[in-house]
């Protein structure tokens, strides 16, 4: 199956992609297999063991939350975030659970939800095991599936040498890596965006590829203009207070008095992304881009494509869409989008890259420009550790977002300022990030073991 910009841009609930969105489509797939195979009337109980990284910050990252809500049917694109407390309370109160909203089996939320922290599965971080029995405990069947990064899951068994899926099968111009990217744009004479373009209307008429991208624009539009007026701390014990609403008032009340300030744009760009990246902290609704805990990134630079670049409209939001989901299909394939695997090098590093490529691309950038702003964006954030304090998707997450965003605007601008003639390639910076996780002690990839997760102490993260 080929990879798809839409795969790279889907809609979510936070607090994060690889350990909430993933888990929650994995136990949803558990179910209905459960269901398929005519086996879901003689399930008694079901049982899920959440193993390394998931195991490690589960609580923070609403892993173990995640799961029940897979297991009821629900899907994280149509998850309400408001009914997710309900749902839960409903689980825990009654000591039961309906797989599907179909068939009742006893669950206790403490014991049947084990977070194996200390014992990762062999294949990947993120790895995870669902064991459904019959009344006379036998096994009626079991799944091991990985949450590899962006929602991605994949079952046992999982060859990590692989790629997700084939990006350059069944497409007319397909490509895994950012130098077929660009010899399919020298062959064709398209620019990036254009290229993805054709490849995804190999997939769905070219109607749609617009309509779904303007709707993705509109849901992270959304998550914005939520995020600018909902004030209050951030759930999950660490006492952290939204800051975009505070923000966005006083960029308001300077309007038309900052002609001075040259950076004002920056401030702009910051709020953005803290706001998403609040809304995400807080559960809500959000973009992958390509992962929850970096979903701020990419719509604050489109925020500021759409506020300060003159002559900004619909038609540049989805040219760059699709350039920054051409990019991020390189990175998936190639490389990582999941801090579990590499660090956050992998999460804010892959979107500040997309990101910057998406804005050299309406900028008016060549592919040799594109590919260069989206290397420089990946090689500044090598070795970039993912510390997530209290296991929550907050510090140093929400103002890391706001940081790659701008760095991807300046990213993008370098690369402009040039001929697209580098010494670093995109792939070459992407397998130095893969080579770079790959020695970064697991302390510093999502397991809340070290760096300021370690640092910052007292820290307790309530039970769900």
């Amino acid at each position: 199956m080929a990879l798809s910009v839409f795969d790279m841009f889907s809609i979510g609930v936070g607090p994060s992609s690889s350990h909430t969105v993933g888990p929650m489509r994995a136990a949803l797939a558990f179910a209905e297999g459960l269901d398929r195979d005519g086996l879901l009337p003689r399930v008694h109980s079901i049982a899920v063991d959440l193993h390394g990284s998931l195991g490690a910050t589960g609580r923070g990252h609403g892993t173990d939350r995640a799961v029940v809500l897979g297991l009821l049917g629900e899907r994280p694109e149509l998850l309400d975030p408001d009914a997710v407390g309900g749902h839960l309370e409903e689980v825990r109160r009654t000591g039961r659970l309906d797989v599907l909203r179909r068939h009742a089996v006893g669950f206790d939320l403490d014991a049947d939800v084990r977070l194996l922290g200390g014992t990762p599965l062999p294949a990947h971080p993120n790895g995870m095991v669902f064991t459904a029995r019959d009344a006379a405990g036998d096994v009626l069947a079991e799944r091991t599936s990985y949450s590899v990064g962006g929602g991605f899951v994949k079952d046992h068994p999982l060859d990590a040498s692989e790629p997700v899926a084939g990006a350059g099968e069944d497409l007319p111009w397909g490509f895994r890596t950012g130098a077929e990217l660009l010899d399919r744009c020298r062959t064709t004479g398209l620019g990036v965006a254009d290229l993805v373009r054709r490849n995804e209307e190999s997939l769905r008429p070219a109607a749609e590829v617009d309509a779904g991208l303007l709707r993705i624009f509109d849901a992270m539009r959304a998550c914005v203009d939520h995020g600018l007026v909902t004030d209050g701390v951030l759930p999950g014990g660490l006492g952290v207070r939204r800051r975009a609403p505070r923000l966005h008032a006083q960029l308001r009340a300077e309007e038309g008095s900052s002609g001075s300030d040259v950076l004002h744009a920056m401030d702009w760009v910051s709020l953005f992304a803290l706001a998403v990246n609040e809304e995400n902290a807080a559960g809500g609704r959000v973009v992958t881009a390509p992962t929850n805990g970096a979903a701020g990134i990419v719509p604050a630079v489109l925020h500021f494509y759409r506020r300060f670049v003159p002559g900004a409209d619909d038609a540049g939001t989805v040219r760059f869409l699709l350039a920054a989901g051409g990019v991020g299909i390189v990175l998936k394939e190639t490389g990582s989008i999941s801090g579990a695997e590499v660090g956050c090098q992998g999460e804010v590093g892959s979107a500040s890259a997309m990101a910057a490529a998406g804005l050299a691309e309406v900028l008016g950038g060549t592919p040799e420009q594109v590919e260069n702003a989206a290397e420089i964006a990946v090689e500044h954030h090598l070795g970039l550790t993912c510390d997530p304090v209290g296991g929550l998707v907050q510090i140093p997450c929400i103002e890391r977002n706001a940081v790659g965003a701008t760095t991807a605007i300046h990213a993008a601008r370098t690369a402009m300022r040039g001929d697209g003639h580098h010494v670093v390639s995109l792939d070459t910076a992407i397998a130095t990030m893969r080579q770079t996780g790959a020695h970064m002690r697991s302390e510093y990839k999502e397991t809340s073991l070290g760096g300021l997760a370690l640092t910052v102490v007292g820290v307790n993260v309530p039970e769900c």
